[in-house]
């Protein structure tokens, strides 16, 4: 009886561990910078962190990034300025999609 018991629990147990994690769905971000030949290095920021890519063609993305509120930089090259965008919302498992960001003089 007790073994039963033992083993009763042991799966009880092992059925709880195995459902109470929720999958992780990877989040993503993108856009375009244009012109495309004046971008060089795009960064996104959230507190301490930050991620780096380089924008080929004018278009940049960041796979399996976290969650949360981005500051994007994009660096240009002369004689364009840098471009910043804040407030940028990731969601969990969700694309975020910038569209086309525009470099001023």
């Amino acid at each position: 009886m007790k073994m039963i018991l033992k083993s009763t629990t042991a799966l009880a147990l092992a059925s709880i561990a195995l459902f109470s994690f929720k999958p992780h769905t990877a989040s993503s971000l993108k856009g375009k910078i244009a012109p495309a030949e004046s971008v060089g290095t795009v960064w996104a920021i959230a507190g301490t962190d930050s991620l780096k890519t380089s924008a080929i063609e004018g278009e940049f993305s960041f796979a399996e990034i976290k969650p949360g509120t981005y500051k994007i930089v994009a660096e240009a090259k002369a004689p364009y300025k840098n471009l910043e965008k804040e407030g940028v919302e990731v969601k969990e498992g969700e694309t975020t999609d910038l569209g086309t960001l525009m470099l001023q003089q």
